[in-house]
């Protein structure tokens, strides 16, 4: 590692931000003509997922304000499918965690793992509801638009998945994630139509957070809209989605993992790997070399993803809750990313053998690697000397500090503040 140099550089993505979260989700509501769509005296579920969401507790917190205008009752909604360990204590504590309780937002946060079946597609699938939402008179979908880690097409994360997957708890979960990829898209959009054509939803909003996750764009829509609002949110999401500068390195080293961060614990679409039986990895980006050091508080021990490294560390496997790890990827049905890799003693250890699995001899210091947060925050990174070099010419990077070598402390990495 002594004769590994690294240097310090930002990405300069494209950062449009709404300035008043709260403005803007209510001026949206306003928009959609909200309030003729509910009546005094109505309950109206709110969702809210297990994803850490930039501005969340004031996107629902304007949300729940939006109903109080219209002269209904507002109730938060825990809709994450399996997460949670699927029980709803479980998603009561996931979602305290993201600032979402009922002191912070003044109504009610409902958890539950009963559904209702209400319905099924035109090809047959069963269409699962949460007891909480379907016993309400109405339903604002509430979430994230971005690109998924598993699966791609006109919908991928979003209100048509919030709607399926989140609202359908363990049962409506478990059957997509049994569905081949290429079948996911097409089955979320037949079974949020569903759940719009029985009448409970009222509207939806749609977020989409740009590079740095700052909220970049609120949207709401009726219910007819949903489909074509998030379908345009989505090419403007992998529009902003940050990525690694370069689509080979020799090795990458994630400081941390975790469900916060992604459902696979590292965003799929920036690693370059899906680890998938019977689904071809993508071409690009290509990393010989993944090592994952520490995995994240907000995780609660959820190491889903953990099998995508090749190296990790005790720290990280000491975190990791069996249970809720085995359980979102049985569910899932993707067993490969709940396999543990090499486990090494500390950070030090995990990077040395990584490197010297490489086999570069005399010639190491010709190895390109990168150092990042995690797979979200890929504003700042490191990246070795010699790459730093190659990437100075371009004008959407800049060198912020000068080359040196990785610092430990007890095996442990040891770094000045990431910005």
């Amino acid at each position: 590692m002594n004769r590994l140099s690294f240097v310090k550089i930002r990405q300069i993505f494209p950062r449009p931000v709404v300035q008043d979260v709260r403005a803007r989700v209510l001026s949206e509501m306003e928009r959609i003509g909200f309030r003729a769509r509910v009546k005094p005296g109505q309950r109206v579920a709110i969702t809210a997922g297990s994803r850490g969401i930039k501005n969340i507790t004031a996107i629902l917190g304007a949300l729940v304000e939006a109903v109080r205008t219209a002269g209904a009752e507002p109730f938060i909604v825990g809709a994450m499918g399996s997460h949670g360990g699927g029980t709803a204590e479980g998603q009561q504590q996931v979602l305290a965690s993201l600032g979402i309780t009922r002191e912070a937002l003044g109504c009610p946060v409902l958890t539950a793992t009963e559904v209702v079946e209400m319905g099924e597609t035109p090809r047959g699938v069963k269409v699962f509801c949460d007891v909480n939402a379907w016993n309400a008179d109405g339903i604002i979908v509430c979430n994230r638009i971005k690109p998924h880690t598993t699966f791609h097409g006109p919908v991928e994360s979003g209100l048509m998945k919030m709607m399926a997957v989140g609202l359908g708890k363990v049962k409506g979960a478990s059957f997509i994630h049994r569905l081949k990829p290429e079948q996911i898209a097409r089955t979320l959009i037949d079974i949020g139509q569903v759940f719009i054509q029985s009448g409970k939803v009222v509207a939806g909003v749609g977020i989409v957070e740009n590079s740095c996750e700052d909220t970049a764009i609120i949207e709401a829509a009726t219910p007819g809209e949903i489909l074509e609002v998030e379908r345009r949110l989505l090419q403007e999401a992998y529009r902003l989605m940050p990525r690694l500068p370069v689509e080979e390195l020799d090795f990458l080293i994630v400081r941390e993992m975790g469900k916060n961060i992604s459902g696979t614990g590292m965003d799929t679409n920036v690693i370059g790997r899906t680890r998938m039986i019977g689904v071809p990895e993508p071409p690009r980006p290509f990393i010989a070399r993944i090592i994952v050091l520490d995995l994240t508080g907000e995780s609660h021990g959820n190491a889903t993803g953990i099998g995508l490294a090749d190296i990790t560390t005790r720290r990280l496997v000491e975190k990791m809750d069996r249970r809720a790890t085995y359980l979102n990827c049985i569910t899932s049905g993707n067993v490969q990313r709940a396999m543990l890799p090499i486990i090494m003693p500390d950070d030090r250890a995990a990077i040395e053998a990584a490197v010297a699995s490489l086999n570069a001899g005399e010639t190491v210091n010709h190895l390109k690697g990168a150092m990042i947060k995690n797979t979200l925050e890929l504003e700042y990174l490191w990246v070795t000397e010699n790459l730093a070099r190659e990437l100075s010419q371009r004008t959407d990077i800049e060198v912020v500090g000068p080359p040196g070598p990785l610092v430990f402390r007890e095996g442990n990495l040891v770094l000045e503040d990431d910005h």
